[in-house]
């Protein structure tokens, strides 16, 4: 089995990484010990990462969310309770990184296209830039299952959307497409089908030209880091996912086979 992501970096320290785990890069245990290794990277001493690219090689998008037929496999392997904390220690561990990403001093893009559901917009969402390809779409179908985003989701998306389309996204279960993405102040440049890396590569170049202290000090006034509210967000996830019926929804997700069962109907 292929690696779940790889990446490597340029002469110029930029940096791409590729989400690469069939059928929609969904992310699971594998997928984020992969991502805590390139973290341990990014911030490494001496680290010849520049900026970061973000992008999947899947043609049917960036990221559909969490593996939620893993985690309905080990419910019915060990039963609800036994796995409410380890459904803990992976939100905190994926917390950690996505802040990690989020917070980095580096410039980053996100280039994206198809799905980007979920904590695949999650993960979209701790870039400083999202180049959306037309074939793009972004949701946050989660409230279908009975939770809420539990990757920062709440958190990082109120920075880019008004508070009408943020409860708009979480309470309906429904996408935006490109344009709309953009026209709310989320993606930062829509492009033709497969042109989506590209334009996010030349967007990064450009920032490679500024001082990286510039950079950094950009970041940090336009990000401020709220680790209050994203472990209150956590908390908030972990209830729902105590209720019965977070179960017996998982189970329904699990046994259906839409082509994708995460688009909201």
């Amino acid at each position: 089995m292929s690696a779940p992501l790889s990446w490597s970096t340029d002469p110029e320290g930029l940096c791409t990484l590729r989400l690469a785990r069939p059928p929609l890069n969904e992310l699971g245990e594998a997928s984020l010990a992969a991502l805590e290794r390139f973290v341990a990277e990014l911030q490494a001493e001496g680290s010849p990462i520049r900026a970061l690219l973000l992008v999947s090689d899947l043609e049917r998008g960036f990221c559909a969310g969490a593996d939620l037929r893993a985690l309905h496999d080990a419910i019915e392997a060990r039963g609800h309770a036994a796995v409410q904390g380890e459904v803990r220690e992976f939100l905190e561990r994926i917390g950690a990184a996505f802040s990690a990403l989020d917070q980095a001093p580096q410039p980053s893009a996100a280039a994206v296209h198809g799905v980007v559901f979920g904590g695949g917009l999650e993960l979209a969402l701790t870039s400083d830039l999202i180049v959306a390809s037309r074939s793009a779409r972004f949701g946050f179908p989660e409230l279908r299952l009975g939770l809420i985003p539990g990757f920062g989701g709440t958190v990082r998306l109120p920075r880019a959307l008004g508070s009408a389309r943020l409860l708009e996204l979480l309470l309906t279960g429904r996408s935006l497409n490109a344009e709309r993405a953009r026209d709310a102040g989320l993606v930062s440049q829509v492009v033709a089908p497969g042109r989506q890396e590209a334009a996010a590569t030349g967007a990064l170049r450009q920032t490679l030209k500024l001082p990286p202290a510039a950079i950094a000090a950009a970041k940090r006034a336009a990000k401020p880091h709220a680790a209050a509210a994203l472990a209150e967000e956590r908390e908030r996830f972990l209830a729902l996912f105590a209720r019965p019926e977070c179960a017996r929804a998982l189970a329904e997700f699990a046994g259906r086979d839409d082509t994708l069962p995460y688009v909201a109907r």
